[in-house]
């Protein structure tokens, strides 16, 4: 039996209860701020040493057995990052981040896999997994690989300019333009936009536009979202043929172009 699995089998001799407490054979590896991750792993074993692991290392993890359920998860919440087994009941991993990858969803994943050959690997990073790890696995390792991908991702985040189908917005000169015409934004507007944007492709609920726009300063039950919404639709989508934000009905709202 090879040594990472030999680690997989002792943490459960003792039951799950005992892998909580038990500690990781493994250097200090810590992200610079705690990270909320989905892992997307059927097998109960593994995915227990995984969030024994990372919860042991200051992370929050919502854990999936099902490929469809990982599919529903990344299209209505937000995470930093995403483990997903590429063999799982449902739909598996390849098609659940080709299926996110099409919508326009960015999440950093990190595919996890017996199928360790080349051949498979390629396919997996094709697809659009942001990296590949094979199975058995050393804990050090995933998590090295999932602070690597949060770190690579806040780097990409830090860019200049935004772009959703034919809508543009400047970060730094802080314009919007579509098709080349000039939309003038209130600075509201211009945050609502931008949260929308980064977040192309994923459902972006009230609460969270609140949180990220206006920090809750306003009344849960205000109106507040709509109104802005509404606002913003009148300049970003009414002149143009093309809807870019749709409304998700009692969740929030999407931004996407043409599917």
């Amino acid at each position: 039996m090879s040594e990472p699995y030999k680690l997989y089998r002792n943490r459960f001799k003792a039951g799950p209860d005992a892998a909580h407490r038990a500690r990781v054979d493994q250097p200090e590896i810590k992200a610079r701020g705690a990270m909320k991750i989905l892992l997307a792993e059927d097998d109960r074993q593994v995915a227990a040493f995984v969030i024994a692991g990372l919860e042991e290392s200051g992370h929050s993890v919502d854990h999936v057995a099902d490929g469809r359920e990982a599919l529903s998860y990344c299209m209505y919440n937000h995470c930093d990052v995403a483990v997903f087994d590429r063999m799982m009941p449902g739909m598996d991993g390849l098609s659940v981040l080709k299926a996110l990858r099409a919508s326009g969803n960015r999440l950093p994943v990190l595919m996890v896999t017996a199928l360790g050959d080349v051949d498979s690997r390629v396919e997996g990073l094709q697809a659009g997994a942001d990296d590949y790890l094979a199975k058995p696995f050393h804990f050090s390792e995933l998590l090295a690989r999932v602070v690597a991908l949060t770190r690579r991702d806040r780097e990409t985040a830090e860019v200049a300019e935004l772009k959703v189908h034919d809508l543009t917005l400047d970060l730094l000169a802080r314009t919007a333009h579509r098709q080349w015409h000039m939309i003038e934004l209130q600075s509201k507007e211009f945050a609502l936009l931008e949260v929308l944007m980064r977040n192309a492709g994923r459902v972006v609920t009230r609460t969270m536009l609140l949180e990220k726009v206006w920090n809750f300063n306003f009344d849960p039950n205000s109106s507040v979202v709509e109104t802005h919404i509404s606002r913003l639709r009148s300049k970003v989508d009414k002149p143009f043929e093309t809807l870019l934000i749709h409304t998700i009905r009692n969740i929030g709202y999407s931004m996407h172009g043409p599917r």
